[in-house]
Order: structure tokens, then C-alpha cells, then sequence
């Protein structure tokens, strides 16, 4: 019986129109500001001067707040497909909302989003989540300029769609596009129109996109982004391909590249050309059509051969900016690089170019999970050093100067012994700040296993070595043989020859007790007796007292 009175209830919540959602929820009359007003009699007996002694009138609403519409106004899967027909009792039950929440219901045409919106002229917020909304959008021609928060996780979204609501919203400053299975930003940002400026946070996780040229896009079309979340993205690295082609052309600036090389005698002239002089080839154009390239010696610093390159490391040998990994995110503030695969620490001197990083969250990347070459505080104190202008990581609070002292000095020892072709360019940097360090001496604090010590027993003395890890009731037990007592009768005393002239010798009372415990070293004292002793010393003094 209740399990059926419960599956009429869920039934009951699933309307197909927001207005008759509504109305389920808050009463038919929600929203109606003549339930709140005061009539005529309550107006003339509160306020007219037949009662001015009435000098107070309290207001008392008819309505429930239980049936007011809220600011915030969560209607989540309740099947919703459409805004509903009744465009005027709509507009007086949704004039109030600022932050609408309608995930996980069943709106897939834009123009039903917008019939809702439109209706809403204090929105701000919006949550579309998990609406299947992959039908084109015919820009809408409203003024939006409240929305400054939408959510479209899971929506199916295509880019156009996209594209056009960074067009109409000019204000939106917060956008969330996550588990949408995008594999490339199809953002067409060569278009004034196409830019937003007004955007400062993008969340994009759990999108398969791979290329950091694809996320690229994304800094172009909303230039003054601020926070971006790309975790879970299987971005492989931060590099572009326009970067490594730049990089082996500059590998070396000098070397022309030729197109047609003739084999012929010149090349064994060129083994006894002096040092000083460098081999460059100059092509000369042939009757045929092909191109001759004649190789001879010319000074290695001649001005009219080699060029000094001097230039940032956006630019490339003709003097032009090619692009770089941080490029299209000048303002970028907060990055989230979480579970992706980025899997060197060429990506992270490229995170260090970010001219406006401040926080970074970079953990479950291959980098390292796997192999685990890093403790967790080594991989800390790593990513500090390399990343200078990071003042929060992973979440933590601000890093400390002190903090980051002690990573780039941590960061300096780790290098120094590693050959200098593996040490990496801000190693230099931080020996420039910090100076060469000596390395840090290796102090094993664990005891030594086994030292000597000297017993005595009255008159014998005796030098033994003791394993330190043994109990003492087990070198009672060892001792046994020596003195002649049973363990269970003996007391051991033991003497440190550093402090025995201040504390004297100090009993070992505990069986369990470990040796080491004791700071045993070499050349100290454990003296033995037998507890019977203590026995007949406390009888005669007795006797000696009842005499």
C-alpha cells in the first residue's frame, strides 16, 4: 500500500511544462501579488484619520511562503519539456527568480529555454545540466544582460550553439561545458563578433580533447579568462606543434638547408681548412634549371654569415611571434590540470610561463603516479621551485617564503649531482639566487647493533660485546653463567660514562625494556647484583635496629 501511495506521488511530480510544475509546488496562485495585497476596508481601518491613533499597521501576507515562488528556484528532473501556454500567470510567478536550477529534465529546443528565460528579467544564474539541447540555436534577439552564470554540463551542445551564446550574452562571466565529449573547440576566433571578453571562468572537464592547440581556442575566443578547469581532460601535453618546428629549425641557426648538393672534389679541399673558419654553402642557380650548391670556408663570427639571436621564446628567426602554450591565456589565473596526462617537466616550465598564474591544481598525472620516483613532499617541493609565481598548489593554503626557500634549495641538491645536460634552465636561476650549496650531510641516527660494554660484579670484571636490540631480562638470562645468579634474582645497574658523575647509575627495572632504549654505547658500565643481597642488607639493618 505505500509503495503504491509513493510511485503515485513520484508520478504526480513529473509535468511536462515548467507553469504546471510550478503549480504543483507553490498552488495555482503563486506568484499573485493580490493574495498579499490589503483590501480596501483593512487600507481605510489601518491608515485613514478616523483611526489615526493607529499609528502601526502590520502586514500579514495571506499566502504561505511555502507557496511563494523563491529567488532560487530548483525544479530538478521533473520531466520538463517546454516554458507551458499561459505566458502571463508564467511571467507573475517567475518575475523574482534570480538563480533557476532545471537539470536532468527534458528540454531539448532553445526555443522553449529561452520562452522560460524571458519570462525571468532578474536571472542570473541558470543550470541546464543533462537536457539533451543539441538542436541548433536561432540567436534570440532578448537582452540577457542579468545571466551571468550558465551551466550546460552533459547538454550535447554543439559548437555553433555555443558560439552563438557567446554571442548574445555579452555579460556572462561564468560558463560550464563539461562532459560534452568534445574532441576539438570548433570556435571560430578570428571574428571580432566571435570574442567574449566578459568571461572569466570556464569549466571543461571530462572533454576527450588531447591537443593543447585545441584548448588554445578556447584563451583566443574569451581573451580575459581568468579560471579554466580542464580536469580529466587527456591532454598529453602543453606543447604545440608550431613550437617543436620552431625548435629544431633554431637547433641550429647557421646551417643552411640545401636543396641540390653536387659531389665533387671541393669536399677533400675542405679537410685542411684552419679552425677559425667554418664550411657555409651557396647555391648557384644552372643552365638546366637545377640548383648547384658550392660549399667554402668562411670565418666562423662574419657578420655578412651568422646572425646573434637574441629574441623571447615566442619568437622565431624572422623576428615574428609564433605561438606558445601561454599565449591566448594572458590573464589566466587558476588552473586545474587534474587526472590529465601530462607526463613531463617540459609541461611544467611551460605552466611557469603563464605571466598570471597564481593557483594551480596538478595531481593524478602520469608525471607522478608513474614510476613513483617522488615522495609526496619531494614532488611539492619540486613543482614550488619550478613554478615561481604559484603562490597556492593543489588546494593548499599560501606558499610561504619560507616554504619556497627551502623547495628551491631542495630543488638545487637534487640537481647538482645529476650531469649538467639533464639539469634544467631554472637550475641556473636559483643558483644565481641561492649560490652553490653543499650537500647535505647523511646522518644515520640508528644505534649501533652491537657495542661493548664492561660488567661488574663485585670483584670480576668482565668486557662483553651486547647486541643492543636484545631485552634486558635476555641479557640477564646471557649473564647467567657469569655471576652464578638466576636472571629472575638479578639487578642490573647501568652506568653512562658521560653523565654518571651527575645522574650515578641508574637501575633497569624493565624485562621488555630494549637495550638501545638505554643510549647504550661503548665503553660504558653495567654493574650486577642479586636481589637477595637487598634482601639480607634490609634483615641485618632491621636486626640492628630491634638490638
Amino acid at each position: 500500500m505505500n509503495n503504491t501511495r509513493r510511485k503515485t506521488s513520484d508520478n504526480a511530480l513529473k509535468m511536462p511544462s515548467l507553469l504546471e510544475a510550478l503549480e504543483l509546488k507553490y498552488g495555482s496562485t503563486a506568484g499573485d501579488c493580490s493574495e498579499c495585497s490589503l483590501t480596501d476596508e483593512e487600507t481605510e481601518l489601518s491608515g485613514s484619520p478616523k483611526n489615526a491613533a493607529l499609528s502601526v499597521s502590520i502586514f500579514i501576507p495571506k499566502k504561505s511562503p511555502r507557496h511563494t515562488v523563491p529567488a532560487l528556484l530548483v525544479l530538478q528532473d521533473c520531466d520538463i519539456e517546454c516554458a507551458g501556454n499561459d505566458a502571463e500567470k508564467l511571467r507573475n510567478k517567475c518575475k523574482n527568480v534570480e538563480e533557476l536550477d532545471l537539470a536532468q529534465n527534458k528540454l531539448s529546443q532553445w526555443d522553449e529555454v529561452f520562452g522560460i528565460l524571458e519570462h525571468m528579467p532578474k536571472i542570473k544564474f541558470v543550470n541546464l545540466s543533462f537536457n539533451s539541447l543539441a538542436e541548433a540555436l536561432e540567436v534570440k534577439h532578448a537582452r540577457y544582460e542579468s545571466l551571468r552564470n550558465l551551466v550546460l554540463n552533459g547538454t550535447r551542445i554543439s559548437w555553433a550553439t555555443v558560439q552563438d551564446l557567446v554571442r548574445l550574452l555579452l555579460n556572462l562571466e561564468e560558463l560550464h561545458l563539461s562532459l560534452n565529449e568534445f574532441k576539438t573547440v570548433d570556435l571560430d576566433h578570428r571574428k571580432p563578433e566571435n570574442i567574449n571578453k566578459s568571461l572569466k571562468k570556464l569549466h571543461f572537464t571530462g572533454n576527450p580533447v588531447e591537443s593543447w592547440s585545441e584548448i588554445c581556442k578556447l584563451g583566443y575566443s574569451f581573451s580575459n579568462l581568468e579560471s579554466l578547469v580542464l580536469a580529466e581532460c587527456p591532454i598529453r601535453s602543453l606543447a604545440l606543434a608550431e613550437e617543436n618546428r620552431n625548435y629544431d629549425e633554431r637547433s641550429s641557426p647557421c646551417q643552411a638547408i640545401p636543396t641540390f648538393v653536387e659531389q665533387s672534389k671541393e669536399e677533400d679541399e675542405n679537410e685542411n681548412v684552419p679552425s677559425e673558419f667554418m664550411m657555409v654553402q651557396e647555391t648557384e642557380p644552372q643552365e638546366n634549371g637545377e640548383v648547384r650548391v658550392k660549399t667554402m670556408p668562411e670565418k666562423i663570427f662574419g657578420k655578412e654569415n651568422c646572425t646573434a639571436y637574441n629574441r623571447s621564446e615566442s619568437e622565431c628567426e624572422s623576428g615574428n611571434k609564433i605561438p606558445s602554450s601561454h599565449d591566448p591565456f594572458r590573464m589566466l589565473r587558476f588552473l586545474n590540470v587534474n587526472g590529465t596526462l601530462l607526463s613531463t617537466w617540459d609541461d611544467v616550465e611551460r605552466l611557469a610561463r603563464f605571466p598570471a598564474l597564481k593557483s594551480l591544481r596538478m595531481q593524478g598525472c602520469p608525471l607522478f603516479e608513474s614510476p613513483r620516483e617522488y615522495t609526496e613532499h619531494e614532488r611539492r617541493q619540486l613543482l614550488i621551485a619550478k613554478l615561481p609565481n604559484v603562490e597556492t598548489l593543489n588546494g593548499g593554503g599560501v606558499i610561504s617564503s619560507q616554504e619556497r626557500e627551502d623547495a628551491e634549495r631542495a630543488f638545487i641538491r637534487y640537481y647538482m649531482d645529476k650531469p649538467e645536460a639533464d639539469r634544467p634552465e631554472r637550475y641556473a636561476e636559483l643558483v644565481g639566487i641561492h649560490g652553490k650549496l653543499d650537500p647535505l650531510v647523511s646522518v644515520d641516527l640508528t644505534p649501533e647493533k652491537r657495542v661493548k660494554v664492561k660488567f661488574t660484579y663485585g670483584d670480576l670484571v668482565e668486557v662483553r660485546c651486547v647486541d643492543v636490540y636484545r631485552t634486558v631480562f635476555e641479557l640477564k638470562t646471557k649473564l647467567e653463567s657469569m655471576v652464578k645468579i638466576p636472571a629472575n634474582r638479578m639487578r642490573l645497574f647501568y652506568v653512562d660514562q658521560v653523565m654518571k658523575t651527575q645522574y650515578g647509575p641508574e637501575e633497569m627495572l624493565y624485562p621488555n625494556k630494549q637495550l638501545y632504549r638505554y643510549n647504550i654505547r661503548n665503553g660504558d658500565e653495567i654493574i650486577i647484583d642479586s636481589k637477595l643481597n637487598r634482601f639480607v642488607s634490609s634483615s641485618s639493618s632491621t636486626s640492628s635496629i630491634r638490638s
